[in-house]
């Protein structure tokens, strides 16, 4: 199955489906006497909750229950699980509050869960939700990540008097002061990485359905790992068995890391379900996806890097202030996991970071496309351009004398991580050519005449991917030869189906049509780890191709019965098995019908044509790629226009080259769009969402974005046996950073170093402005 083997560019086999209407997203599920919830949320940033009256609502036309946090404590059920581990800078535990799903006497942030109604229809549950009488007390609010330290800064928790959820440290301190020490140069910034939401195509949706007979939940929902969700749903919140629990994901529209926590709206349907006995649905509204889902990055960064005469770096050292949001939301401290992303592709010998974690009045905050990558990226390139311009360095030229060389591998970075693999100057050169460096400087003269402001910004990052899992996969083979093949992996868009029945055709030499993909139900699957961190490909792609293993190897014994031979004297190929001994070929399929033949099988075998596997790996890979952007600022309007971006991935073996470049266009799109215009914000007064629509939380569209070029330069690892690397955020990691630094390329002969994200129209034409109103500087 040549069209269709591994590294081939395949269309996506899922897209037909999806496009004729055929998907089966939450919102598109109906059960049988399927009642609504709607939630009542809070309109405060802050307050104490002094009485809830419901009585008006309860009798209102539809309703079959109101619930309030009185409701959810009589329950008995656990609170919502909290991010682990962690300590605060004096060594005792991290603060974890409680999370419950509708709180009890006090409201903690915009859109916190005050009250759950459930109602014939949705309209009903809203109309009842409008009539329970709710009297606050307000109180002061902290929205800003800058200013939750400053002393008498209002506070999120009474427990928490300096609003204070952890510290984590990382790297050799002694070792980084000690050559700032010695640093001939030391080049300081402070960057303010601004918050943002995932906003995905499909908002977030559940039905909880409890089946009082046979004392058994059953949950639909947006996700990204089923077994994962359902052991934590099972055994912290409803404490019972996991067998009596079922997870169930359809379609799912996009996630990022923001749908994979459990959220108090699925453990709403279900005690909603369990105490009206009926099936409760819940979707989520685009407005109130602004106010209830986890939001992301919201940090800030002083970062330091110490150089030696020559350039070469010396150390690095960082502090950070994060925001938590005002729960700890389970995975809301994995950010902390990737800091070793400061280090990028560069040989600095010492490395640390110093993180404080803070809790805000503002939504919640876990994993976002990159989780904690991006940001990490974005701080040490934009250190190294700033370096470049502070030393008088071309920024390549910098690069280059500070890049990790290939025959340095394996090589310990300055933090945490080991890379494996990489050649990361050969991509920085690919990359140039790809972009047309040598003609950029005579490309800016032009637009100088044309009053813009034209930049040249690169980035050469690296990531690390699919750490510390595992995955698992089934092929089951069927009587006409066709397969199932059941996985733990879950895609939310990223074409899992299309990579998986790929390797499939690749090594059984069948066609996709005759498989048929299961993914996504706690009952189907028997294990799984699920997606995220960029591990599908390597962990759940393993799984599959051991899987194909275990099938080749027991239809060879089965063939060599069938054929009179010896298991060695098997040919397999192309979906064939012969020998030379006998002028008969025997299909995969004909062997799938023959292995239920209890005669055909060898002494022992089991029947049928089924296998399944896992695949655990200790050791991470490390994606890398350099990315290049060039753009234009209009200098009378600071509207800004990218021209061309350039990137060249290493993302080790290429499985489906048009897959790749989706995914790396897609996480581009999403860099650009925080550089440039997405921002959450709240009112520092009232803590009030400002942006709480698309009317004002802007999304890059396709006119904001040029044609994007991929290449690649696959160095494949050796950590899996496939030697892929992850994909899935590289292109998130690097557009921040190479966008940015196209910024400050394009304002540096006005004098500007720096300009904070979202660099808007209006942020850019100010700083213009604050640097005179005369003509642009002579080329």
């Amino acid at each position: 199955m040549g069209e269709f083997a591994l590294g081939q560019t395949v269309p996506r086999f899922e897209d037909p489906r999806l496009l004729r209407g055929g998907g089966r997203y939450v919102d598109d599920m109906v059960l049988p006497r399927m009642a609504f919830g709607h939630v009542l949320r809070s309109p405060h940033a802050h307050a104490r909750v002094l009485s809830i009256d419901t009585a008006a609502a309860k009798t209102s036309p539809g309703v079959l229950a109101v619930l309030t946090g009185a409701d959810w404590e009589a329950s008995g059920w656990g609170d919502l699980p909290t991010a682990a581990g962690n300590k605060r800078r004096d060594g005792s535990p991290a603060y974890r509050p409680r999370y419950p799903a509708l709180v009890n006497n006090r409201v903690r942030w915009v859109g916190d869960y005050v009250a759950f109604v459930v109602a014939e229809s949705a309209s009903q549950a809203m109309d009842a939700a409008e009539l329970i009488s709710i009297e606050y007390e307000p109180l002061p609010a902290i929205v800003s990540t800058a200013d939750a330290l400053a002393p008498g800064a209002p506070r999120v928790w009474d427990d928490a008097p300096d609003n204070v959820s952890f510290v984590y440290l990382e790297g050799d301190k002694t070792a980084t002061d000690a050559a700032f020490a010695g640093a001939a140069h030391v080049v300081r910034y402070k960057f303010v990485i601004n918050r943002v939401t995932a906003a995905t195509m499909e908002p977030r949706g559940c039905i909880g359905d409890y089946n009082r007979a046979a004392d058994h939940y059953t949950i639909y929902t947006t996700l990204q790992r089923t077994h994962a969700y359902r052991s934590e749903l099972a055994r912290q919140i409803l404490k019972i068995a996991e067998s009596k629990v079922r997870v169930i994901a359809g379609d799912i529209g996009g996630s990022f890391g923001m749908k994979s926590a459990i959220y108090p709206e699925v453990t709403l349907v279900l005690l909603g379900s369990k105490l009206t006995g009926r099936p409760v649905k819940w979707t989520s509204t685009r407005s109130e996806a602004f106010l209830a889902d986890a939001q992301a990055r919201d940090n800030i960064t002083e970062a330091e890097l110490a150089l030696d005469r020559e350039g070469h770096f010396l150390g690095l050292r960082v502090r950070t202030i994060a925001a938590v949001g005002a729960y700890p939301q389970a995975g809301s401290n994995a950010f902390v996991a990737n800091l070793g992303t400061l280090a990028g592709v560069y040989r600095t010998p010492a490395v640390f970071a110093d993180v404080t974690a803070i809790y805000t009045n503002t939504n919640p905050m876990r994993a976002y496309r990159g989780n904690g990558r991006p940001e990490a990226a974005y701080v040490i390139e934009r250190m190294v351009d700033l370096a470049a311009a502070e030393l008088g360095i071309d920024p390549v030229e910098l690069r280059r004398r500070n890049t990790i060389p290939p025959e340095a591998m394996p090589f310990k970075s300055g933090l945490t991580f080991t890379y494996d693999c990489g050649e990361f100057e050969k991509g920085l050169d690919m990359a140039l050519e790809l972009a047309d460096f040598a003609g950029f400087e005579e490309r800016r003269s032009e637009a100088r005449g044309r009053g813009k402001l034209r930049g040249f910004g690169i980035s050469n990052t690296i990531e690390r991917a699919a750490a510390g899992g595992f995955e698992a996969a089934e092929v089951r083979f069927d009587r006409t030869g066709t397969v199932t093949l059941l996985s733990g992996s879950i895609t939310q868009g990223q074409g899992h189906e299309t990579v998986y029945k790929q390797l499939l055709c690749d090594r059984l030499g069948i066609h996709p049509d005759q498989v048929h993909y299961v993914q996504g139900d706690t009952d189907k699957v028997a294990i799984g780890e699920g997606t995220g961190g960029s591990r599908s490909a390597a962990l759940g792609g393993s799984a599959v191709h051991l899987a194909t293993e275990k099938i080749v190897t027991k239809a060879t014994a089965i063939a060599a019965s069938i054929l009179g031979a010896s298991p060695e004297e098997i040919r397999f190929d192309d979906g064939f098995f012969s020998t030379p001994n006998s002028n008969r070929t025997l299909t995969i399929g004909e062997i799938a019908s023959e292995s239920l033949n209890p005669e055909n099988l060898p002494e022992g075998a089991d029947l049928g044509l089924i296998a399944g596997a896992t695949f655990s790996c200790k050791e991470q890979n490390f994606p890398n790629g350099c990315h290049i952007c060039e753009l234009e600022i209009d200098a009378e309007t600071g509207e800004v226009e990218i021209l061309s971006y350039s990137v060249v991935d290493d993302v080790g073996t290429v499985m489906n080259p048009l897959l790749l470049e989706g995914q790396i266009c897609g996480g581009i799109a999403q860099g650009v769009g925080q550089v440039l215009m997405e921002d959450i914000r709240f009112d520092p007064a009232s803590g009030q969402l400002q942006t709480g629509s698309f009317m004002d939380y802007a999304m890059p569209r396709a006119g904001d974005l040029s044609a994007i070029h991929c290449d690649s330069n696959p160095v494949p690892t050796e950590t899996n046996p496939l030697g892929v690397k992850g994909a899935g955020e590289a292109g998130n990691v690097g557009a921040l950073p190479a966008v940015a630094n196209a910024l400050a390329d394009a304002l540096s002969p006005l004098g500007i170093r720096h300009i904070e994200m979202p660099a808007t129209p209006e942020r850019l034409w100010r700083a213009i402005r604050g640097v005179g109103n005369g003509p642009l500087p002579p080329g």
